[in-house]
């Protein structure tokens, strides 16, 4: 990864997108970067959309906002968010995502139907896609809500950063009772990541 890059959290309201924000920044700027990051809500308090961008570079960062076409990670809690961001990756980015699937509003009241294999729609377009059941993961750690912190852990493999800078965010983030099935849904991430078969 170079000195500077633009990552994108998206997932759907309550899946605790704003925590895995917080530690990633938290980790960015224990390396001395400058970090912007800015969250924008859908109904997020409905199951809506939910999308944060992080930026950070070793010089200055000036606006927080990843425009269409330069992210160079999107980190996606649900296959469908993963697909409606596509078109704000850039050329040679890369998705990590969880293959949970949360039915939308439309499908839940019978408008629409969840769209099928999306995981090969995505690769079609000749993107780089890590599609893993994180949501296993987090029940192995002893809890469905570190999804989170399991995305992080494949994350975490991906950014030239020690693993224990990330663990030391995730110490500082989490309340005391949640921290160690915290850190080892940390370590199925990173188990994840080196194990990864395509889904």
């Amino acid at each position: 990864m170079n000195e500077q890059a633009n990552i994108m959290i998206v997932g759907v309201g309550g899946q605790g997108t704003l925590l895995a924000s917080r530690i990633l920044g938290s980790v960015l700027l224990e390396q001395g970067y400058d970090v912007k990051v800015s969250e924008v809500h859908g109904m997020s308090q409905r199951g809506g959309s939910v999308v944060t961008y992080v930026k950070y570079s070793s010089d200055k960062v000036y606006s927080p906002v990843i425009d269409r076409g330069e992210a160079d990670i999107i980190l996606s809690f649900e296959l469908l968010e993963a697909a409606r961001w596509v078109p704000y990756l850039k050329p040679g980015g890369r998705i990590i995502c969880s293959t949970q699937q949360i039915d939308p509003m439309p499908v839940i009241t019978g408008a629409a139907r969840y769209p099928e294999n999306l995981t090969g729609k995505i690769r079609e377009k000749g993107i780089d896609l890590l599609a893993f059941d994180a949501l296993s993961f987090a029940l192995k750690a002893g809890n469905a809500k570190a999804v989170n912190v399991v995305l992080m852990g494949v994350l975490s493999t991906l950014l030239p950063f020690p693993a224990e800078d990330w663990k030391k965010a995730v110490r500082s983030l989490v309340p005391e009772k949640l921290r160690e099935m915290n850190l080892a849904a940390f370590d199925y991430g990173v188990q994840a990541a080196s194990a990864a078969v395509p889904a």
